[in-house]
């Protein structure tokens, strides 16, 4: 929140003058030494003091940072040689680094925060180079990734500094959906320092090294009493369960791979494709025939949805997106035909795959991010529905659970849905139905597709009658009941009749139905009626 000490606002006004100046009748040699010597100074403008303690904790310097993500010899720098208005003494670089490069030879805009200058806090400076970045990524439409290690705003700048931070989120907007904006969390983020990485579109920390908070242990404590470490309450990991980080790697490199990985799912913009990667060919392989013997016969029994995915796209390359949080519904990036295709799958691991507040505000993101960069989605459904209970209504499930729905009619993007087991109630609905708007419905033999399963219908429905029957005769007359229910209520084959399934498939040629209905559907277009904006649930 402060600057360094190890950087006073004034010095000697004689030494500033001679540090500055350009000095006159100077020849092309001395002036070129002299560009060499400030951009040597600029490359780890650092106090001592703070380049030890960084160096000691075994920090990396922001162009480390910066090098170890972007492709090779890919990056140029600009801004090196700014630095704080009015103070000659000021440390080049003004506690960031900026500029431009590649990952897997597409261009990005790029910063780092600088720890050991100015704490890396946010001055006048500081947001004028982040704002240009912004700005050069907004007019030729590439991803802006940022590398955060941020005390927050500069106190001694004022509103100087607050007014960066506006500018800064000003230019989220523009961007927002039109490219994609990735925040890698190095250190600790507080106070304004984290408002800026929770607008972008993926926050990637580190296990052990990240922390987020609003407001720290200190300020806390001093207002309320409570202590609290800052791992316990802004780690990567709670954070990550919290909702607030896409991804928590094991150390840096572990974090720059993830997102490497994600930008290559990802389009440069909203205007361009997808990264192609080579596809196997449609022929079945031995890894299809699997997929029959997934499901278990008792559709009470638990199984790993990833068991599935891994298996019906082009490779078992699933990209997870937010694993910590919501975890009872699965998001990820995969790819059919060699293009990417974003994932929201239900968990039977995890309360049994029902949809509750977290999952339903997990999957709504994920569905318009998918949305705003043309990646077609995929529904993969086993849920007995939305989860009850008093708990989850106090959470705001009826607001939450319907943002869900309307993130899912609101998306343009080529659906396709595969019905592996239950699709029940309000679940069978939000996860890619037909009726809200799912361009290809397919489902498993082992689907079951109704208002609720034949344990819940047994109590709704047939409750009075079976509690009149002598208790020895009970069981006997639920299971018949229950038999008839599924065959005549839950069997796929009474939706596939009236057109709410387009096909029931053996579950090995998933891939090969999944590959062709995207290619019929890859020229979908949706002409959408002209208004400012839809106004999502509260």
């Amino acid at each position: 929140m402060t600057g360094t000490p190890e950087h006073p606002w004034f010095g000697d006004e004689t030494v500033a003058a001679e540090r500055t100046a350009p000095g006159t009748g100077r020849s092309t040699a001395e002036k070129l030494e002299d560009l060499h010597s400030r951009l040597e100074e600029a490359q780890d403008p650092g106090s001592e003091r703070a380049r030890q303690k960084r160096d000691e904790a075994g920090g990396t310097t922001p162009r480390q940072r910066i090098d170890a993500l972007l492709d090779e010899g890919s990056f140029t720098e600009i801004g090196a040689l700014g630095r704080t208005p009015g103070v000659p003494e000021a440390p080049y670089g003004d506690g960031v680094v900026t500029g431009y490069g590649r990952v897997d030879g597409r261009p990005v805009a790029v910063y780092a925060h600088d720890k050991t200058v100015y704490g890396g806090s946010v001055g006048e400076t500081f947001g004028k180079k982040v704002c240009e970045v912004m700005d050069m990524a907004t007019r030729i439409g590439c991803p802006v990734i940022g590398i955060n290690d941020s005390g927050g705003a500069r106190i001694q700048d004022a509103v100087m500094s607050l007014a960066m931070y506006s500018e800064l989120s000003r230019r989220q907007l523009p961007l927002s959906g039109q490219s994609p904006q990735i925040s890698i969390l190095l250190g600790n983020c507080a106070g304004g320092a984290v408002y800026a990485p929770a607008t972008t579109d993926f926050l990637v920390a580190v296990e052990d090294q990240t922390t987020m908070f609003v407001t720290g242990p200190q300020i806390i404590e001093s207002v309320t009493g409570e202590k609290i470490s800052m791992q316990d309450l802004g780690g990567a990991r709670v954070q990550a369960a919290n909702g607030n980080i896409s991804y928590v790697g094991s150390d840096e490199d572990d974090a720059f791979s993830y997102v490497r990985e994600l930008l290559a799912h990802l389009p440069s913009s909203a205007f361009e494709a997808t990264p192609y990667t080579p596809a196997p060919p449609d022929t079945l392989n031995d890894r299809d025939t699997e997929l029959v013997d997934i499901i278990p016969d008792d559709p009470n029994s638990g199984y790993d949805m990833m068991d599935v995915l891994t298996r019906i796209f082009d490779d078992e390359d699933v990209l997870e997106v937010q694993p910590d949080y919501g975890q009872n519904v699965i998001t990820a990036f995969a790819r059919i035909d060699g293009r990417s295709v974003g994932v929201v799958a239900n968990q039977p691991m995890s309360l049994a795959g029902c949809l509750d507040a977290e999952a339903a505000d997990k999957a709504s993101r994920f569905i318009r991010i998918c949305d705003a960069y043309n990646i077609p989605l995929v529904f993969v459904v086993d849920t007995p529905g939305y989860l009850p209970g008093a708990e989850q209504e106090k959470l705001g499930l009826i607001h939450r659970g319907a943002r869900l729905g309307f993130a899912m009619v609101e998306a343009t993007v080529p659906k396709m849905t595969v019905v592996v087991r239950k699709a029940f109630g309000g679940g069978y609905a939000v996860m890619g139905s037909k009726n809200l708007g799912a361009d290809v419905n397919l489902a498993w033999p082992t689907a079951q597709i109704a208002v609720m399963g034949a344990e819940g219908a047994a109590v709704m429905i047939q409750g009075r009658q079976l509690a009149a029957l002598p208790e020895e005769q009970r069981p006997a007359a639920k299971k018949m009941f229950m038999d008839f229910y599924n065959a005549n209520m839950t069997s796929p084959y009474v939706a596939a009749e009236r057109g709410y399934v387009d096909e029931i498939i053996d579950p090995s040629q998933t891939r090969l139905r999944l590959r062709q209905s995207l290619r019929l559907l890859r020229d979908k277009q949706v002409l959408e009626p002209e208004k400012k904006h839809t106004i999502m649930p509260m």
